[in-house]
């Protein structure tokens, strides 16, 4: 219902309420009817979503057809090992997923608003969540609105909307009727859930409540947005599929052919189970979640909180960083940089008497003190602090008698004291009023070419991105307070860049990634913020996006870097145009409205200090401290996660390959060599504490020195020939080992098992640091790895040496036998080594590929 456009008597009508409130009983009947003003969308993930959400994968699907396949032929064994990396699998990446919704929880909750009502006749102190329509609130600087609601009455009242409207500048707020048309962000006479009131005082009537609020009713169409998949989980998911078509066409060649040549029908089953637990990687899923996992611990260590795990690698394929300026890339708080005085510009105060004027005017002029206060304020407050003014003492000496309270169209603010009269405002309003201007030697005229330099040193503050107040003043009781003022000074307002963002956006750039600031502050300010981090670039304004197609923005979005006067709708025809056009996407955003954008984003940053909880429970990750810079190092953590990932699943799908060539060939000759326990043996024992390690192996040294991956996903060329390399020179040799062992045996014998199942172990290990070299890391750099070997022979060692022996059909093996594995190895080094050197080249060669922008 529209509540602008009406009366407010007819508002009350509607509500059946009146301006001395509800009483307790109608309020608790409306709580019963309306039910608590909550946002539903607040709430996140449920714990059984969290966990269910662990086994929708293609790959954990492929591991649970294999698990019941196992179990109806008898092989118990294989299906509680294959169940077992499954729970453990989907425990532990609830337990990292669902300790981040709790955590997002706990941020929410940190905060306990309350809202003040008349109820009774009398203001009273409630939860928000008791707020009801027909609610009388009260509203006073600093104050959260806890509904929508139409106002009645107010004393100077602005309200902070850029949470749901964007806008940047505090708006003032007005009783009375507005037209049916007027859009959201110029609706005056209402407030809106969510905002927060900046200064003055006033009273206002409520008029929705929960999700029939503006929030609200932009929570409800997140619930019908589609979730986008990282590109992490469209390559496992589309690998899971692959496996799985191969599992079933080699089960539907490998069993008719067997059955043909003689084999058993049970004995054929028996070789198809051990291919498909050959085919099938057991291990990938755990290990790619606790490598997203551990990334996760190191990005909350660095004030970044990952809502899923597969946005952590998405950060590291991003090609553009869309960021908002306000606290992001600068401190989020308005400090004065530049006086000016008399044709002196100071950055700081250098004890003189203009200095000292112009600074006491901004105490005494100003209603901040240290508890609260409106931002230009605070920071005029703050001004006078750092200058060394006891600014409290200064206020019992000089005390206000009389003020003209701002307002929008006056732009100016006047205290009247007993000494003097201050004011404070836009430079050219007090310029108007003023007739002399202090200088060094006291009071003079203030002639047209002292106007037109005051003038001049305002538009060159403005060129700074400084916003600019003049302030000016004249003894008391001299007729009109407004007029013929003598003028002091200028103080240049800014919200100073964070320090270390022109460094991150550098390195950003560096890394072939596009930063593009979105704002909501002017073109000039846009431009100066963002030639002080590092952005150059032309800038395109909310009006001249409104005013093009979507063909249009495409072709500009490409190019432009600074985007100035945008709102939120805004954004999200930035993002479209972008991801239009190829591009993957980081998106932050700490409004409500801001929310569209940040769920459809590749991945959705949302502000955890200034965030709406909106924000939040629609992006994937939070910034614990606002801070572009902790984006920049989540980019180069993700980047070497997926190094990270690359790495072990060439290395698991390289072992599953020389597996299944293995299982296949000796199969149609004849020969069940290795059954699924052992298979399953080596994928556990080769492919956990190792791969494991390798998960936890440190970023390369340029790994922020290449461009934004452009291959189809983690499966490419270079991983093809690695997979291949590895895995064809493996097959090979083992064979060769089978022959040797077999020795002319009509049968497999648990010897010549032993020395492939053994020979496999140790191959495996020997490959793990040639992988390694192939993403350029350093052999001795990750000591978790030489512990994870170890482990891994020690308990190769024990299922050969000990009574576990008799559950893998294995027997010990002498000195020779070692000896000949040995020499096996020796023999697949030179193409192991050849391989590994192709695979670094081509990887080598796709990286300046991607960072020059060749295809």
């Amino acid at each position: 219902m529209a509540w602008h456009d009406r009366p407010v008597a007819a508002v009350f009508e509607t509500l059946d309420s009146d301006a001395s409130g509800l009483t307790d009983t109608e309020a608790r009947e409306r709580l019963e009817a309306v039910g608590p003003n909550e946002i539903e969308s607040e709430g996140g993930r449920t714990p059984l979503a969290v966990f269910v959400s662990q086994f929708t994968s293609g790959l954990i699907l492929v591991l649970i057809g294999a698990a019941i396949l196992s179990a109806a032929i008898g092989h118990l064994v294989d299906t509680v090992l294959i169940a077992v990396i499954l729970l453990a699998n989907g425990l532990f990446g609830f337990v990292q997923e669902y300790r981040a919704e709790r955590s997002l929880q706990a941020l929410a909750e940190m905060a306990t608003p309350e809202a003040t009502v008349i109820r009774n006749g009398k203001r009273v102190d409630i939860s928000q969540r008791a707020v009801v329509p027909g609610d009388v609130i009260v509203l006073e600087g600093g104050d959260a609105i806890p509904a929508d609601a139409r106002v009645l009455e107010t004393a100077s009242l602005e309200v902070d909307e850029a949470p749901l409207t964007g806008e940047s500048v505090p708006v003032e707020k007005q009783a009375g009727k507005l037209a049916a048309t007027t859009p959201v962000a110029e609706r005056a006479n209402m407030v809106f859930r969510g905002t927060v009131v900046t200064r003055g005082r006033g009273r206002a009537l409520v008029v929705e409540t929960g999700m029939e609020t503006e929030v609200g009713a932009i929570a409800d169409e997140l619930a019908t947005a589609r979730e986008r998949q990282t590109p992490l989980q469209r390559d496992l998911d589309r690998l899971g599929k692959r496996i799985g078509l191969g599992v079933l066409a080699l089960s539907a060649l490998v069993v008719p052919l067997l059955v043909w040549r003689g084999t058993a029908l049970v004995d054929a089953a028996l070789a198809a189970v051990s291919l498909a637990v050959a085919a099938i990687p057991e291990g990938l899923p755990a290990v790619v979640t606790l490598t997203l996992a551990l990334g996760v611990r190191r990005m909350a260590d660095a004030n970044a909180l990952v809502r899923t795990l597969p946005a952590v690698e998405s950060l590291g394929s991003v090609d553009v960083v869309c960021t908002d300026k306000t606290g992001t890339l600068t401190e989020g708080r308005m400090h004065v940089d530049r006086f000016w005085v008399h044709d002196e510009s100071h950055e700081q105060f250098d004890g003189s008497e203009q200095v000292e004027t112009l600074l006491t005017i901004g105490a005494l002029c100003n209603d901040a003190d240290e508890d609260r206060g409106e931002p230009t304020e605070n920071a005029l407050y703050e001004a006078a602090i750092e200058a060394g003014i006891d600014v409290a003492t200064l206020r019992e000496r000089r005390p206000r008698t009389d003020e003209i309270p701002f307002s929008a169209d006056r732009k100016r603010m006047t205290t009247i004291h007993e000494d003097r009269v201050r004011m404070k405002g836009a430079p050219t309003v007090v310029l108007e009023r003023s007739n002399r201007i202090l200088t060094a030697d006291g009071e003079k005229p203030l002639d047209q070419e002292t106007r037109d330099r005051i003038e001049a040193q305002v538009a060159a503050f403005a060129d700074d991105a400084l916003r600019v107040l003049g302030f000016a003043y004249k003894e008391a009781g001299a007729g009109d307070p407004e007029s013929d003022l003598v003028f002091v000074g200028l103080q240049g307002l800014i919200d100073p860049p964070r320090p270390e963002v022109e460094a991150a956006i550098a390195e950003t750039r560096r890394a072939g990634i596009a930063v593009k600031m979105i704002t909501g502050d002017n073109r000039r300010t846009a431009r100066a913020i963002g030639r002080a981090v590092g952005i150059e670039s032309p800038v395109l304004t909310g009006p001249e996006i409104d005013a093009m197609d979507e063909q249009a923005l495409a072709g500009q979005v490409g190019n432009v870097d600074i985007f100035a006067r945008t709102t939120p709708t805004h954004k999200v025809r930035i993002l479209q145009a972008l991801q239009n056009s190829g591009r993957t996407v980081a998106m932050t955003g700490d409004g409500v409205n801001d929310a569209p954008a940040l769920k459809n984003a590749d991945v959705g940053i949302a502000m955890g200090i200034r965030g709406t909880d909106v924000a939040k429970q629609a992006s994937d990750i939070t910034l614990l401290d606002d801070n572009y810079a902790t984006i920049e190092g989540a980019i180069q953590r993700g980047r070497a996660i997926f190094d990270n990932i690359w790495k072990f699943v060439g290395y698991l799908l390289s072992a599953n390959l020389a597996e299944v060539l293995l299982v296949l060939i000796a199969s149609l000759w004849g020969y069940l060599v290795l059954p699924a326990v052992q298979l399953l043996w080596i994928n556990l024992l080769t492919d956990g504490l190792p791969a494991l390690a390798i998960g936890a192996d440190p970023e390369a040294s340029d790994v922020m020195k290449r461009g934004p991956r452009t291959e189809s996903g983690v499966i490419d060329r270079p991983m093809l020939t690695l997979i291949g390399g590895f895995g064809g020179t493996a097959t090979v040799v083992l064979l060769g080992v089978l022959v040797l062992a077999l020795d002319g045996a009509p049968a497999v014998t648990p010897y010549a098992m032993t020395m492939v199942f053994t020979g496999f172990v140790g191959f495996e290990i020997a490959k793990l640091y040639l992988v390694r070299f192939t993403r350029g890391t350093s052999p001795l750099s990750n000591p978790w790895l030489s512990a994870a070997v170890l482990g891994s022979i020690l308990l190769q060692l024990a299922v050969l040496y000990t009574p576990l022996n008799r559950y893998f059909g294995t027997v010990p093996l002498r000195l020779s036998d070692w000896g000949l594995l040995l020499g096996a190895l020796g023999v697949a080094m030179p193409a192991f080594l050849t391989v590994a050197w192709m695979v670094r080249r081509s990887v080598t060669a796709q990286w300046e590929r991607d960072r020059t922008g060749e295809s």
